[in-house]
């Protein structure tokens, strides 16, 4: 049991660490609170080598911390109702062994940027904002190509350890 708590300190601290590290890249997609979703590297790793409930655990714990430390209230509404959706679709395609890794982080960002949007039309009740719709779909497959293939070479080098 011990163990799991070091675990769970230690990626929680990374993702903190990635959400911070993004912070500070001025990256601009044009497109209201596209982001690279750096943290998602340990979520998705977390997903693979622990479980679901684990990376459902980090994913709440990390967006309320991020979103406290770096953020605001909305910060926290948004990243939640990302966090949660994305973390569903990726569970449920890597439960299908058709999917690779590059394939559940695809789904990831391009869910965890539909949650978002899903959250501001209600937020500004209009759904007009569903227009930046097709560029957060670019978006998200861009940012979960590149966390997939980084998350797949990590788990590559990490495939013999075990994570209690």
């Amino acid at each position: 049991m011990k163990n799991r708590a070091t675990y769970f300190g230690v990626f929680t601290a990374l993702a903190l660490i990635f959400s911070y590290v993004e912070t500070l890249i001025p990256v601009n997609f044009g497109i209201p609170g596209a982001k690279l979703g750096l943290a998602n590297l340990v979520i998705v790793i977390v997903l693979y080598k622990t479980g679901f409930k684990e990376a459902l655990l980090l994913s709440v714990t990390r967006v309320v911390l991020a979103g406290f430390l770096f953020g605001n209230l909305f910060g926290i509404l948004y990243g939640l109702a990302g966090a949660v959706l994305s973390l569903a679709a990726m569970e449920c395609l890597k439960l299908r062994s058709s999917f690779s890794v590059v394939g559940v982080g695809i789904a990831g960002g391009v869910s965890h940027n539909i949650g978002q949007l899903i959250v501001a039309m209600i937020v500004v009740e209009t759904y007009q904002v569903g227009y930046y719709l097709p560029a957060l779909l670019v978006a998200g497959v861009v940012t979960g190509t590149l966390i997939g293939i980084v998350c797949r070479e990590v788990l590559r080098r990490i495939n013999n350890v075990t994570l209690v």
